[in-house]
């Protein structure tokens, strides 16, 4: 081992061991004139004045570079965010205050969600999946159909929560133009990969095929088709030069929104949340159905904050909310309903679980009438009923297991917990 000592020793050959040299050949060489060593290749280094030359311009195009920061150019950069922001400087969309002032807060619904997002944290390793496992494994432990099922959700679902990550980033955070609503889309983004990360663990726990499952988006119609619809609304936005601050502009973005959180979060979603977690109700799949239910209580929160979004912006722009765009809202939400329904008779072409196809038409029927309701539409469904109330009951207590008792509890993160 090399110690610091061998830095003291003689010059070394090559292998590392100190040079011997013959005693009579050193006290030849002593009597010797010392021989001119052999010419080198000289290396040129920089004069002294001529680094100082260039260090100094440098130091000059820094401080030119900073003084072209003045006033003048700064009020260019960040034009009408001089003075501090008031309330009622902020908007939904087309705002010219300052985005990077949070308070004062003009949605306090927005922080609220934000906040409740945080005390909602949950991570998919805490789900224990060895009773999943175990049935998944057992070749008698669940049916054709109920397999089925479970490989369809996690088809869709695995790329779906990916898709709406990427509306968020990609499109949605630039063009709204509120910091506390920016703040929630953040947490809702990081709550979308917290998904699909979810997705990928059920997956890689069942030992799966992960090409065949990651690829259902493809090569799955009923799959393929919803992706296909939520994406077409993505691709204008997502161009980076696209802005809003014109009617049309403007109504463009508001598709977006109900395309992406009243159809594909708020319809999209239901029939697969239903089947999974009905599974979870006979004691099957017990541990992919506790990540459905974290999943579907953030789901809850995401459209309860997209519905707002969208009732807000009409509400500051009462010119994009023509009779026409209401007929362009009301279609779209039948749009995704009957796409939703497809894929209910695709993922379950008999009676399954305590339903059937014609069960989750009604079902979605029933959704799709509440979803246009939520942004001022008429329902469109008459005479409709939920025939899962137990649904309803999951998403609006937001309750979670208790990990070390059969009871249940409020679920908290850590910050959040109170021990009365």
């Amino acid at each position: 081992m090399l110690s610091w000592d061998e830095f003291d020793k003689e010059p070394t050959a090559s292998t590392g061991a100190p040079v011997a040299v013959p005693e009579t050949v050193t006290s030849a060489a002593a009597s010797k004139p010392i021989e001119q060593a052999a010419p080198t290749a000289s290396v040129e280094t920089p004069d002294a004045s001529e680094a100082m030359s260039s260090d100094n311009d440098a130091l000059r195009r820094a401080k030119q570079a900073v003084e072209a920061l003045d006033a003048s150019s700064g009020i260019e950069e960040l034009e009408g965010t001089a003075n501090r922001v008031a309330v009622d400087d902020k908007a939904m969309i087309n705002c010219r205050a300052d985005l990077n002032q949070l308070v004062p807060f003009k949605y306090d619904w927005a922080w609220q969600k934000y906040l409740d997002g945080c005390a909602n944290h949950w991570m998919p390793q805490e789900v224990n999946m060895n009773a999943d496992i175990a049935l998944w494994k057992n070749p008698q432990g669940l049916t054709a159909d109920e397999r089925l099922i479970v490989k369809r959700n996690l088809g869709f679902f695995s790329t779906a929560d990916s898709l709406v990550a990427n509306n968020l980033v990609l499109a949605i955070y630039r063009l709204i133009t509120n910091p506390e609503c920016r703040q929630y889309i953040l947490r809702q983004a990081f709550e979308e990969a917290i998904h699909t990360h979810a997705y990928q663990y059920c997956i890689e726990s069942l030992s799966m095929d992960e090409g065949e499952i990651f690829n259902m988006y493809h090569e799955v119609p009923s799959v393929a088709k919803k992706a296909s619809w939520g994406l077409k609304y993505t691709q204008e936005l997502s161009d980076p030069n696209f802005t809003t601050g014109t009617i049309e502009k403007d109504q463009t973005l508001l598709k977006n929104l109900i395309a992406f959180y009243c159809c594909l979060e708020g319809i999209f979603f239901y029939c697969g949340f239903t089947q999974i977690l009905s599974m979870g109700r006979r004691n099957k799949m017990t541990g992919t159905s506790e990540q459905f239910q974290y999943i579907l209580r953030d789901e809850s929160m995401h459209l309860n904050f997209g519905i707002d979004m969208i009732n807000q912006i009409k509400f500051e722009n009462p010119q994009i909310w023509t009779d026409e765009f209401k007929q362009t809202a009301t279609q779209m939400i039948l749009e995704a309903t009957q796409l939703e329904i497809e894929y209910a008779r695709d993922t379950m072409p008999r009676g399954v679980l305590g339903m059937n196809a014609s069960m989750m038409e009604e079902y979605l029927q029933f959704i799709a009438n509440r979803r246009l309701i939520q942004i001022g539409l008429p329902a469109q469904f008459v005479g409709v009923e939920n025939p899962f109330p137990w649904m309803s009951e999951i998403m609006d207590l937001r309750k979670e297991k208790n990990f070390f008792e059969t009871r249940v509890i409020e679920y908290q993160t850590g910050g959040a917990l109170s021990w009365d």
